[in-house]
């Protein structure tokens, strides 16, 4: 019989003896255990981190939303690689590796390779920075290079950003130099309105007022009553008033919009006309002028 006949025999006797199986499936067993308890470990773990957090918010010391937000996501990602890598590491021993030969090798193969992960390296401490001194946080509305969006997610590595139209930018912590949050401090609304050269500028203003004293109640995105700032341009056919209005971060489009609304809805009702535009034609030979015509 020749030597690979004499291997298959073995196998085969191997696989035929009770004891293999019973061994394989004790080891089956104990890696499904793991695992399970991995599971339940992460979600015990994740409970406890928000319980923590909402027991802050009912402290006089408590954290900003948007902090809490970040680091109750950071906290989740780092409980679920920890005990994901410790029931690695038993599964491998119940398999018959040895761990911590596996361990020490992976030691001086890290250091090798932490040579050529600069970048890594880099990602992770900017990501560390940018969680430490509050940068931004998961929800805040922020312009990162040439992407603009609400950030979804902060990892130590990396920064998910989503944009208005639905594109979600990963971007790595380490190519992030400059950063705008607009989700920090209360917005301002500017809005423009023209008022007809023809009309009663002084009547224009009194009901726009009215109209704006009555606009904190009607919309809980305003901070306070807006201002009216007075006339600011005259344009070709229109005297152009400015009111400014503070908003709640990242408000101030819809509140512009609402505002218009209601100021044309306002001076239609006063009979106040906004101006259209204008063209008016002039002769050279006998000197007639013809208006107005749009």
């Amino acid at each position: 019989m020749s030597i690979t006949q004499k291997g298959i025999q073995k196998l085969i006797e191997k696989y035929q003896n009770e004891d293999t199986w019973l061994s394989m499936g004790e080891g089956l067993l104990k890696i499904i255990v793991i695992m399970a308890i991995a599971n339940i470990l992460i979600r015990i773990g994740k409970m406890a981190i928000h319980n923590v957090f909402k027991i802050r918010n009912l402290s006089p010391l408590n954290t900003s939303e948007r902090r809490e937000a970040t680091l109750s996501k950071l906290l989740d990602n780092i409980l679920t690689y920890v005990v994901y890598f410790i029931a690695f590491m038993m599964v491998l021993s119940v398999l018959g590796i040895d761990v911590k030969a596996l361990i020490a090798g992976a030691g001086v193969v890290g250091l090798a390779v932490g040579f050529g992960a600069q970048s890594l390296v880099k990602d992770v401490i900017s990501g560390f920075f940018i969680i430490f001194e509050d940068q931004f946080s998961v929800g805040d509305h922020v312009r990162i290079g040439q992407f603009e969006g609400n950030v979804q997610a902060i990892g130590l590595r990396t920064t998910k950003l989503k944009s208005w139209t639905g594109e979600v930018h990963i971007l790595p912590n380490g190519t992030i130099l400059e950063v705008t949050n607009f989700s920090l401090n209360n917005s301002v609304a500017i809005i423009d309105v023209g008022i007809a050269y023809e009309e009663d500028i002084e009547k224009a203003e009194k009901v726009i007022r009215d109209l704006l004293e009555k606009m904190p109640e009607k919309y809980e995105e305003l901070v306070r009553e807006p201002d009216f700032l007075g006339i600011q341009n005259f344009g070709p056919s229109e005297v152009t008033v400015r009111i400014v209005a503070e908003t709640l971060p990242m408000q101030h489009n819809a509140v512009s919009r609402k505002i218009r609304k209601d100021i044309k809805l306002a001076l239609d009702e006063n009979g106040i006309e906004i101006p259209y535009p204008r063209m008016v034609m002039y002769s050279k030979d006998n000197g007639n002028i013809k208006e107005p015509s749009v």
